[in-house]
């Protein structure tokens, strides 16, 4: 079994780690499926947003499975494991559609880099959120320093992956780290109300407006702006916003 599923609906993708018994850990053939859905959603010209959550109540993901790598010399680790997944972490940051992680549990160590790969976090209020490795004497090996860093700051990315302690969601909130919190029930609901937002925004903007935030990279704005404003979405902001009625966004 794949344990990583793929759901399309209409204009929205779900992705879903299904190895709840193990606390959703990632395994070598995990990173497999979830690099061939990846390609499938770079190819999609309908798919607007992605989501990414774990299954069951108490994990969102605990980290890549340690029986998978632990058996691996150095030679393993540096040329098979780690690359693999750097490779396909960065494939799910660089995704044209927005990601929206929904963390309903822990995510600690390579669940937490593979979150930091999604654009956007919501979190449930018993979630919580850790960089453990150094307590059993390993890194982190799937770009999270650097991720980590970026959006909570160095001294705070410093705490957790020195420390290998834990936050839980009023920190993580805080901190930047998720930008919603809400009661587990209520997870579902505000992931879709997030979906239905910016699925109501014209597709090849938000993605072009993702790739500048992502770059930072300011020149890229003139061109990046003469592009969205001429394709048929852009002629029909400008239409609807005139007649004084919803736009009709077709992604084109």
């Amino acid at each position: 079994m794949s344990n990583i599923h793929l759901e399309i609906c209409d204009s929205v993708a779900k992705l879903t780690l299904d190895r709840p018994a193990k606390r959703n850990a990632l395994t070598p053939a995990m990173l497999e499926t979830l690099e061939a859905h990846l390609a499938t959603l770079e190819s999609s010209r309908t798919v607007r947003v992605v989501t990414l959550s774990g299954a069951g109540d108490k994990a969102f993901c605990a980290g890549a499975d340690i029986k998978a790598w632990g058996a691996l010399d150095a030679l393993g680790m540096w040329n098979e494991w780690i690359p693999r997944g750097q490779r396909v972490f960065s494939r799910l940051a660089n995704l044209r559609q927005p990601v929206i992680a929904l963390i309903n549990g822990y995510a600690f160590g390579g669940g937490l880099e593979l979150a930091l790969a999604c654009d956007i976090r919501i979190a449930a209020s018993t979630a919580s959120f850790a960089m453990p490795e150094v307590k059993i004497a390993a890194v982190p090996g799937w770009s999270g320093t650097a991720r980590l860093a970026k959006i909570i700051g160095i001294a705070r990315a410093k705490m957790m992956i020195l420390t290998g302690d834990p936050i839980d969601v009023k920190t993580a909130l805080a901190w930047g780290l998720v930008t919603k919190a809400c009661s587990p029930d209520r997870l579902s609901n505000a992931a879709d109300e997030l979906i239905a937002t910016i699925s109501s925004n014209a597709p090849i903007a938000v993605q072009i407006s993702k790739q500048l935030l992502d770059a930072g990279s300011a020149p890229l704005e003139s061109i990046a702006g003469a592009l969205s404003a001429y394709t048929d979405d852009g002629q029909e902001g400008v239409q609807s916003f005139s007649e004084r009625r919803k736009p009709d966004y077709k992604g084109s």
